[in-house]
């Protein structure tokens, strides 16, 4: 396994969390996510609370609000652990998006109110960004946000709103000002509680049939102006912040790690021609050539760790771990089911013995995992930011 050059007390600290983990994740948790099933809200906030009362939930947050201390490698660790013994990841625009632009931008009110029900998963939150018309070209958003009094009143859409069926707030991107020039000014940073009368939520089933994302409809509805973050018509360097999160965790090293040894021992059980899968030469060079993308993807994360443990944070280059995170998890449920062959077809039983049930759900998920290169910013809109931040294009 791969590792950071890491101190005595740095590996204890490895050993002290694999300990936890194994105490204390629920075996039904590490069960469906061995079986790619899916958890449901209780399942997701019950297992962020158990992070909360043994103080992991947020690594990265200031120790004053609930944070570890922990350094850069120690972060990693964790993760590398958590993803190992098959936690589900915590939902990221609450802990890992939401949180850090409050600790940024926010005010004392707003972190006072909002940071404590983030950590112990009182909230779930989903984000705002995309519309129809605006996705990759982000600033392109029409939603607009018309001051009145001590309220915005909001009006417009957002689409592909993951988890907006389920969420209790959103944070979102809407236009208060006029553009004059560059479609990135005039826009402002808001939060959006859920239950406001005029939002309709309708979901958008994706091709593993769930309703993962949605649609997000705002009709004359009102936001107190204490829940603006930032300054009004600031938003698009409160957006770029929280992309930046977004793109750093984009990549699942972790998750990649654990599914792709699932994958080999899936291709050593799996026959073909009377051998295992795995001896089959033309697979075993595709599967090759995955391994060789994550240990090279996972160097290039060791790379940003060691830098943010020196103190310098990452710049526009994070993009690398987002693009190359989600072409690698495309191309694991790809290998995936041609490793499972006819018996990846949803139509076998879920009833079955483990690889049925793991078999019965690749479909879906292969289906499903089409949309993480689009999705944080489409994959050729990355390459565009990359050549033209860092190399000059």
């Amino acid at each position: 396994m791969l590792t950071l050059d890491t101190t005595s007390e740095e590996q204890a600290f490895r050993r002290e969390i694999r300990a936890w983990l194994q105490q204390h994740l629920p075996a039904a948790i590490r069960e469906k996510t061995a079986r790619y099933a899916k958890l449901d809200k209780k399942e997701i906030l019950g297992w962020q609370r158990q992070l909360a009362e043994r103080g992991w939930a947020a690594p990265e947050w200031p120790q004053a609000w609930g944070g570890t201390g922990w350094n850069a490698a120690q972060r990693f660790m964790f993760e590398d652990e958590c993803a190992a013994a098959g936690a589900p990841p915590t939902v990221l625009f609450g802990l890992k998006m939401c949180g850090p632009v409050l600790l940024r931008f926010g005010t004392e009110a707003q972190q006072r109110r909002f940071l404590p029900r983030i950590y112990w998963g009182d909230d779930l939150w989903c984000q705002g960004y995309s519309e129809p018309g605006a996705g990759s070209d982000l600033a392109a958003l029409r939603t607009r946000a018309v001051r009145t009094g001590n309220h915005y009143v909001v009006n417009g859409q957002k689409l592909w709103t993951t988890l907006g069926h389920l969420a209790d707030w959103i944070f979102c991107l809407v236009r208060t000002g006029a553009e004059n020039g560059k479609k990135q000014e005039g826009i402002s940073f808001l939060l959006i509680d859920m239950k406001t009368p005029g939002i309709t939520v309708r979901p958008v089933h994706l091709l593993d049939g769930e309703p993962e994302v949605n649609e997000v409809f705002f009709d004359d509805v009102k936001v107190p102006v204490e829940n603006l973050v930032h300054e009004e018509g600031q938003g698009w360097t409160v957006a770029k912040y929280l992309l930046g999160h977004e793109r750093m965790n984009a990549a699942r090293i972790g998750q990649c790690k654990r599914e792709m040894q699932l994958l080999r021992e899936v291709a050593m059980r799996q026959r073909n021609g009377g051998r295992p899968l795995l001896q089959d030469v033309r697979f075993a060079d595709r599967l090759a050539r995955a391994e060789i993308d994550l240990l090279a993807l996972e160097i290039t994360n060791l790379r940003f760790i060691d830098a943010m443990r020196s103190g310098r944070a990452p710049g526009p280059e994070v993009s690398l771990l987002k693009m190359k995170g989600s072409e690698l998890q495309q191309t694991i449920t790809e290998l995936m089911m041609l490793a499972a062959g006819p018996l990846a077809l949803p139509v076998h039983r879920r009833d079955g013995d483990a690889d049925e049930q793991l078999f019965s759900r690749l479909a879906p998920r292969y289906g499903n995992f089409r949309k993480t290169s689009i999705f944080g910013g489409s994959n050729e809109i990355q390459r565009n930011i990359l050549a033209k931040l860092k190399l000059g294009l």
